[in-house]
């Protein structure tokens, strides 16, 4: 690899050798050679990628460090719904910087993920307490987008058009609704709460701040009984350490509650990534969006959590689906809910307390030197008429070091926080030309404006005081769990690559986690920098004209993709194009995004190879003729396959006036052999945490930047940067989740152009010699010329199913045993397995895999031959916790050393060993459990088979 950058061989799984190895065995000499075998030639792209020849790390590191340098970290009391905050280092070292949390996966897997599922059911828990609902879901992706949710499901229980949003909300809230009511036919409406409502004709829903983004507080129980009055569904937006202070939303009689979770300990970044939440009333709980951990029990009675309900992945609904369930911050949510636990009740009701405090002594001198407040009543935000005007109180503040909001003309606010000093306060008051702050007062609010009831009493929240209980309870909860750092991930189509310690390294940085996302623009030069060159390293690398980065996750680029196209038939008049052509092996995400955009999706058929149907699309295009608004297509397709007519069908689509929308899942099969936007695309979303190795952090963060040709970049979502761009905003923050997006810039600066084309041929030279090992055990469902495939194969282990009674479930569970997490189950065709080993994997890990997969083949067969029973064998027992396999009295058909260590090439000291046994999905969803009770449920002497579960 002389010619590559040093980067890319720690990049990079195999060494030279192991590849033309590899190559042997799939008979080709070049990966070159097996390049022009596999991709279409009329797709291929042979020239050079202009992203540059690659950089060390060293180099890489240091040339991001001068960018960043170029932001100006003021100390920031802008508010509106981000906060400075103290990451406790215990969470920082052993979570965000910590691959065992940030490399695992989506918790599908629930035997394999019961650490970080652990943490999530307790981050519900926590929502649930201080919100005072019934139940929450384990994470969104920013309040704005919650409160969207938080909209569209009022609008599916209550029949009504209107909705009616306080003028006291977050700006960015108010807009990200806008943009979610237009295609669902929802007119927004801002009310004052203060003034009563005259007309509720058609209004199903409310939503109201609390506190307000001003800090005002409005009591607004009243309001929520007149709207429960008139049918209407009221959702509250709140701040979680107010709720420490303020009665809760549900002893309101609040319907919904949403909000972020950032200020428990997560830095500003710009913007995100940060944690919502959402929690709602029991009568919700079926169409509440988002993932929800429930806990369950496993086949051996053990109590086991998962996620439950409509949650997962396989219940997506498809072409009736309303809403997304790729929609999490999973690393986050951990976080705040870690913050909490180390904080404890009493911490986190004292944090609560002294900013408010600080806060009561600001308001106290402010008002004794003559200036007016908006509000007595407050929690840690004050607005302040000023009579020199906002833009000359603003400027003097900057000059002093400090970031203040502009709320209008005369009016500035000031929001405190946890890291607020003394010499802050002092600073903030010499700024309104305040000399005096008086040392102690009585808070502004009274002890009876305060809520008084008891929370958060479960052991959890008490037992990991010391910096050693939190470090051991970590270790416990990761130990739990296979992530990347322990073993191949083979997930077909959810790519599970080398996050890079140094691609990491800079999200830590407080030149960029410290910068709050509506500091003046030229506070954020290097933020504008970094970020205009990753727009143009990903437009040189899809072929687009223009990248938005304002999706923080791969199902908001979609929308904003579908939202995109949209207005651009719109624009032309064209406003009966409302049909959404997906086929049939297209993501789960992908009609949820259509219905989102208030599209009719339109299934097409896939033939017999897993290619899409012309003759079926020609039927539908000529159903549908010029109702057609798009096509969304994966490429390669989700059968993993690069298709030779993927050309035909975006010229097909093109002649009738519709748009092709590619999406961008597989682009790691693309990088530097073929581009989207030159071979038929008009938009895409790419995941930055697939191909550009944002790590997926146990479901989240994730960012799904959109790419669009020239005629549709006027729809891209207005950033406040790029003033060509008139769209519909789809996040909270301008650039979505920025405080990663180093992450991705480090990861194409280290690999160059050359390196990045090297990553996509190993990729898919991993994935066809994985088929090749596995084809005369496993069939492979789909292939394309000279039987090859692109970056991933689908094993069919239906002919097992039928003939043994082994069933894909059994496969998956079985991998466990051998220390793997299992590939796509019955996605995208039901009963197979469907593999991704990317470019990181070595030879040997793949080999490993390979010898996983031969052995379990061999287990069938002694089923298959009577040898073990059906209903006692290794397959049908799996996985096999230490327990079982300990118990004297089990009674196992086969060894105990094959039922817990099967492989005898793998050293058992590092063998990884499921923490539960197969979990019980139906027990679950029958005996729905979604938040840990409090400790007063409990009797001394009670032994319920679901008592919360503890860590011991």
């Amino acid at each position: 690899m002389s010619s590559f950058s040093p980067f890319v061989a720690r990049h990079i799984g195999p060494r030279d050798s192991e590849i033309q190895h590899m190559l042997a065995e799939l008979g080709f000499t070049s990966l070159d050679e097996l390049t022009d075998a596999v991709v279409p030639q009329g797709i291929r792209w042979n020239q050079p990628l202009h992203v540059g020849q690659g950089m060390s790390e060293e180099q890489a590191l240091e040339a991001l460090k001068r960018i960043a340098s170029k932001n100006r970290s003021l100390r920031s009391f802008i508010g509106a719904g981000y906060y400075n905050t103290i990451t406790p280092k215990v969470i920082q070292r052993n979570v965000l910087e910590n691959p065992a949390w940030y490399t695992s996966y989506t918790p599908y897997q629930p035997e394999i993920s019961q650490g970080r599922l652990e943490v999530l059911f307790y981050y519900q828990t926590l929502v649930s307490e201080l919100t005072g609902l019934e139940i929450a879901n384990a994470s969104l992706l920013d309040e704005a987008t919650a409160a969207a949710e938080a909209m569209a499901l009022a609008h599916r229980t209550v029949k009504g058009t209107r909705f009616l949003i306080s003028t006291a909300c977050h700006p960015q809230t108010i807009e990200v609704v806008r943009t979610r009511a237009i295609p669902l036919g929802v007119a927004i409406e801002t009310f004052d709460e203060r003034q009563p409502i005259e007309n509720w004709q058609g209004i199903f829903g409310l939503l109201i701040q609390y506190p307000g983004t001003d800090g005002s507080i409005v009591h607004p129980k009243a309001l929520i009984e007149r709207a429960h009055q008139n049918k209407a569904l009221v959702v509250v937006a709140t701040d979680l350490l107010a709720l420490m202070m303020l009665p809760s939303p549900g002893s309101l009689g609040a319907d919904i509650a949403v909000g972020s979770a950032q200020r428990f300990g997560v830095p500003l970044g710009f913007g995100g990534p940060h944690a919502a939440f959402f929690a709602t009333r029991d009568a919700y709980k079926r169409t509440m969006p988002g993932r929800i951990v429930g806990q369950s029990i496993d086949r051996h009675g053990k109590p086991a959590f998962r996620l439950a309900l409509q949650t997962r992945e396989q219940h997506i609904r498809r072409e009736k689906a309303t809403s997304n369930i790729c929609t999490a911050q999973a690393l986050l949510a951990i976080m705040s809910t870690l913050y909490a636990c180390y904080h404890g009740p009493e911490g986190l009701r004292a944090i609560a307390r002294r900013v408010h405090g600080l806060t009561s002594r600001l308001y106290r001198c402010v008002t004794q030197a003559g200036l007016k407040c908006r509000s007595d009543r407050f929690f840690d935000t004050l607005a302040i008429v000023v009579p020199q005007g906002a833009d000359a109180v603003m400027a003097h503040a900057v000059n002093a070091g400090y970031n203040l909001r502009r709320l209008d003309d005369s009016t500035i606010g000031i929001s405190l926080d946890e890291t607020t000093s003394e010499s802050d306060l002092q600073a903030v008051a010499k700024i309104l030309g305040i000399e005096w702050i008086p040392g102690q007062v009585e808070p502004q609010l009274r002890d009876e404006e305060c809520r008084n009831d008891v929370i958060l009493t479960q052991d959890v929240f008490h037992r990991y005081r010391s910096e050693t209980e939190m470090m051991r309870y970590l270790r416990r909860l990761s130990e739990m769990d296979i992530a990347l750092d322990r073993a191949m991930i083979p997930l077909g189509s959810c790519t599970m690559k080398l996050n890079a310690a140094s691609e990491l390294t800079p999200v830590t940085w407080p030149e960029f986690n410290g910068i709050h996302p509506l500091v003046p623009a030229d506070q954020c030069q290097g933020y504008r920098e970094m970020i205009d060159q990753l727009e143009s390293m990903l437009c040189e690398i899809t072929g687009y004209d223009a990248i938005s980065l304002q999706p923080n996750a791969g199902s908001q680029g979609e929308y904003a993709g579908l939202l995109a196209i949209k207005a651009y038939h719109e624009s032309r008049g064209e406003h009966d194009r409302d049909i959404c052509l997906i086929p049939s092996s297209a993501h789960g995400t992908n009609p949820a995004s259509a219905q989102m955009a208030n599209m009719q999706v339109v299934v097409v058929k896939c033939d017999d190879h897993g290619n899409v149907d012309l003759a079926d699309l020609d039927e539908k295009i000529a159903t549908y003729g010029k109702r057609v608004a798009a096509i969304m297509i994966t490429y390669p397709s989700t059968h993993g396959v690069f298709e030779a007519g993927v050309t035909a069908v975006c010229e097909r689509i093109h002649a009738v006036g519709g748009q092709v929308y590619i999406d961008g899942a597989n682009l790691n099969a693309l990088v530097g052999v073929a581009k989207p936007g030159l071979f038929g695309g008009d938009v895409s979303h790419l995941n930055l945490h697939k191909t550009f190795c944002i790590p997926h952090g146990g479901g989240g963060p994730g960012v799904g930047p959109v790419g669009v040709r020239a005629h549709l970049a006027p729809f891209l979502p207005r950033d406040g940067v790029h003033p060509e761009r008139q769209g519909p905003i789809v996040s909270a923050a301008p650039f979505g989740s920025a405080g990663i997006l180093p992450i991705s810039w480090m990861y194409i600066q280290m690999m160059g152009g050359p390196g990045l084309r090297r990553a996509t041929q190993v990729a898919i030279l991993n994935a066809n010699y994985i088929a090749h090992r596995l084809k005369n055990y496993y069939p492979i469902l789909y292939t394309g010329d000279r039987g090859l495939i692109a970056h991933e194969c689908i094993l069919d282990t239906r002919p097992m199913e039928k003939e043994g009674h082994v069933g894909v479930d059994d496969i998956a569970k079985r991998l466990i045993d051998y220390g793997f997490h299992a590939p796509t189950m019955s996605f995208p065709v039901g009963g197979t397995l469907m593999i991704e080993p990317t470019e990181s994997e070595s030879l040997a890990e793949l080999d490993r895999f390979c010898r996983a997969m031969k052995m379990i083949h061999e287990e069938y067969l002694q089923v298959l031959q009577g040898v073990w029973p059906a209903d006692n064998n290794p397959l049908y027992n799996a996985p096999h916790t230490l327990d079982v396999v300990l118990d004297e009295h089990s009674k196992l058909a086969y060894p105990r050393r094959l039922a817990l260590c099967p492989d005898p090439e793998v050293r058992t000291t590092v063998k990884y060993i499921p923490p539960v046994g197969r979990v019980d999905n139906v027990y679950g969803d029958r005996n729905l459990v979604c938040a840990c009770p409090p400790v007063s449920n409990y009797e001394p002497d009670t032994d319920t088979e679901l008592a919360p579960t503890l860590s011991p």
